[in-house]
């Protein structure tokens, strides 16, 4: 099982860890240029296949590697864990400059019952070592939303949470489809604002809980105090009052 999180993390420190040493080091550092499309991947109720198109924008060809995931949200964080039931063709690939390369997406089995949710990685395989050359590899994440036969929609109660001296917005989905939630501004009953502390994922899964810390500015929220949430959702905007837990 792999954290979305924890694995984003490496990746950013690696590459600055690879720039940073080249920098001082007098070293050259290349990035090959990919971009993928669709960048989000939706499958209408009953579709099993689709495609992606991986397209290298560099001067050079590149090779990439392309896996598939099971997505899920535990804990207030992304889980992936590899699955058989997304099949990927071809897994490899080696793209010239200035071409595309086609990958194929096709579902085993259908959703049962709620939006089945995957990510694809697709990975830059470095070229081989060049003396005084540090390649900075890419990793392109995209996520991928199967529907149900059945229509699906989103649920999701929000409330705050205060954790010693901390405090986050949860946002409880139990409906069947997940949910985007961005721009999230809390307002205290006097006129203060408490906002998204960084750019966490904005999306909360069918069936899970995502978790926002907040910059609190001051006197944090006590027990039992409601404040107003203001939103952009996927579904509409959100504009509500919610109210305050303390979590020992």
């Amino acid at each position: 099982m792999v954290s979305l999180n924890e694995s984003r993390r490496w990746r950013q420190a690696r590459r600055l860890a690879f720039i940073v040493a080249a920098l001082s080091s007098g070293i050259s550092a290349r990035a090959q240029s990919l971009s993928v499309l669709p960048v989000n991947i939706f499958l209408a109720p009953g579709q099993r296949a689709t495609t992606l198109t991986v397209t290298n924008h560099g001067t050079t060809e590149t090779a990439i590697q392309i896996r598939g995931f099971a997505w899920s949200q535990k804990d207030g964080a992304d889980q992936l864990v590899a699955s058989d039931n997304l099949v990927l063709s071809p897994p490899l690939a080696t793209i010239p400059a200035g071409a595309t390369q086609v990958v194929r997406l096709i579902l085993r089995q259908p959703p049962q019952g709620q939006e089945s949710t995957y990510r694809i990685w697709v990975d830059q395989i470095p070229p081989p070592a060049e003396a005084g050359i540090v390649h900075i590899v890419l990793r392109l994440s995209i996520p991928i939303f199967a529907q149900p036969a059945a229509r699906a929609v989103p649920h999701v109660r929000y409330h705050l949470e205060r954790e010693k001296d901390h405090v986050f917005l949860v946002g409880v989905n139990d409906g069947l489809h997940h949910e985007v939630v961005r721009d999230i501004v809390l307002t205290t009953s006097d006129g203060r604002k408490l906002k998204e502390q960084s750019s966490a994922s904005p999306y909360i899964l069918a069936g899970a809980t995502r978790r926002w810390p907040l910059d609190a500015q001051g006197s944090l929220p006590q027990a039992g105090e409601s404040l107003r949430l203001t939103a952009h959702a996927e579904s509409g905007a959100i504009d509500e009052q919610i109210s305050t837990i303390a979590i020992p």
